[in-house]
């Protein structure tokens, strides 16, 4: 690599020439909230032990994150071990004592006697967890997937389910969640989250009103999701300047998490337009895991954020993103694809003749995120397209070696090496390894959950075992 004699920013045109002008909040103030334990772990096939859990917490937590939604306890025991066994270890120091832990309930005291009674077992008070307490804001949830729930507890017969109009659930529905956030004061839980599900296809008035309600039952913090991955920059645009001004985010009298699915892959983008607008806590998965197309990746949001808006956040520590990735691969049993911008195997590695040439002037021709930044290698892959740059380069590296053996490196070995590459790679071709590598791939994908068709073998086997014992 040269240096250039010029500085860069004379050269090209920066990223930021189109976003400078632009005022986030200070960046001291934006706490990352991850959804990779609870909310990521809904991704088809995924399934992480406790034990797993207790050591992605301690690592995401090292890497910046300061919330952390952990665990759902009334839906299994295996979440409740895993809160406590995060809260034990947070307890003991081996997870960073600033890290706010939450714990997800459903708008029910059931639930949240669940949390407290994990909180009790692990020697901790209510006061060191927070809860996410989840309802909606959308009709189409309030009616008909919430309807006839509201109805019982109306003490209205369910039959009148279709006919009820929308006004009755959204009235029943606000009386549900300040219930349930009035019950977790009683019990000594301060910090209080109320989620709203579908709020991106919602009234804004009414999810406006949802949450004052919320706030004056004692809620904290505004969860506005982005259910169903619908959302377009513009769509943020209407909900959030909104929504910050009448709840008065800036001045905080609450926060606001924006949290973002990614069925149309704006996840990242749009969770940056949240933040611009006053959201306090962009909600994040690593390697972007959840349900369908997943949730908005840390590591799209972060370094969208840094290197197109210009905005650093001072806790993250932006060389851990590809430790991060292998350790979520690792135990998701979900590799990312190689080409994932920023973390994926394959982003920094060059085989273009052109590209690799250009490369070995200086990275910024071809590449604006530096490897070193974010934890990635460079490296030069060789194949049809390779160029005798390249060649000569990763030569001259091992130059030692080669001259042990009693070769010399000059134009005519690179073009004989150069040659002999582009012969290989071109029987590899006719091999079937890229057929096999994709059907492997996709069969251990299918492995990592219960199938239907292993669903359907299991009920088989479960009545010819009960046939045995009559």
């Amino acid at each position: 690599m040269i240096d250039l004699r010029e500085p860069l920013d004379t050269l090209v045109r920066l990223p930021q020439t189109y976003t400078s002008h632009l005022r986030f909040p200070d960046p001291a103030t934006i706490m990352l909230y991850d959804d990779t334990l609870r909310d990521g772990e809904q991704m088809p096939g995924v399934a992480f032990s406790p034990a797993q859990k207790v050591e992605l917490a301690a690592l995401l937590a090292d890497v910046g994150i300061d919330v952390m939604d952990v665990a759902f306890p009334i839906s299994s025991e295996s979440d409740r071990v895993a809160l406590r066994l995060i809260l034990e270890a947070q307890r003991a120091g081996r997870i960073g004592r600033t890290l706010d832990v939450l714990a997800m309930c459903r708008a029910v005291p059931g639930d949240i006697d669940a949390v407290l009674d994990v909180i009790h077992a692990a020697g901790a008070g209510p006061s060191d967890v927070s809860v996410l307490i989840l309802s909606t804001a959308s009709d189409l949830h309030l009616k008909y997937k919430l309807g006839r729930a509201l109805l019982k507890r109306e003490g209205r017969d369910e039959r009148e389910w279709l006919d009820t109009p929308v006004a009755f659930y959204r009235d029943a529905n606000i009386r549900l969640i300040t219930d349930a956030i009035r019950y977790a004061r009683s019990r000594g839980i301060e910090r209080i989250e109320f989620a709203a599900e579908d709020a991106s296809r919602s009234d804004v008035r009414y999810a406006i009103e949802w949450a004052e309600a919320c706030i004056a039952a004692g809620g904290t913090r505004f969860c506005f999701s982005d259910t169903c991955g619908v959302f377009s920059p513009e769509g943020v645009d209407h909900y959030f300047p909104a929504i910050v001004e009448a709840l008065g985010v800036r001045r905080g009298r609450v926060q606001l998490t924006a949290h973002f699915h990614n069925d149309f892959g704006l996840g990242a983008i749009n969770t940056v337009r949240a933040v611009l607008h006053g959201a306090t806590h962009p909600s994040l998965t690593a390697n972007g895991i959840g349900e369908r197309a997943g949730n908005t990746s840390i590591h799209q949001f972060v370094m969208v954020l840094r290197d197109l808006y210009g905005v650093t956040l001072p806790r993250f520590r932006y060389e851990r993103l590809h430790e991060l990735r292998m350790a979520i691969e690792r135990a998701s049993g979900v590799p990312i694809q190689p080409h994932e911008p920023i973390v994926g195997e394959g982003v920094f590695s060059h085989e273009s003749g052109i590209h690799t040439a250009a490369i070995l002037v200086h990275p910024a021709i071809y590449q604006v995120i530096r490897e070193q930044d974010v934890g990635g290698t460079q490296r030069f892959v060789f194949g049809k397209h390779s160029g005798a740059a390249a060649v000569e380069a990763v030569l001259a590296k091992n130059a030692s070696l080669l001259a042990s053996h009693g070769m010399t490196i000059d134009s005519t070995l690179v073009a004989r090496v150069l040659d002999r590459v582009k012969q290989l790679r071109e029987q590899q071709i006719h091999t079937g390894n890229a057929t096999r590598a994709v059907r492997e791939f996709y069969d251990n994908y299918q492995r990592l959950g219960i199938a239907e068709a292993a669903l359907v073998e299991l009920a088989l086997e479960l009545a010819a075992m009960e046939k045995g014992h009559v």
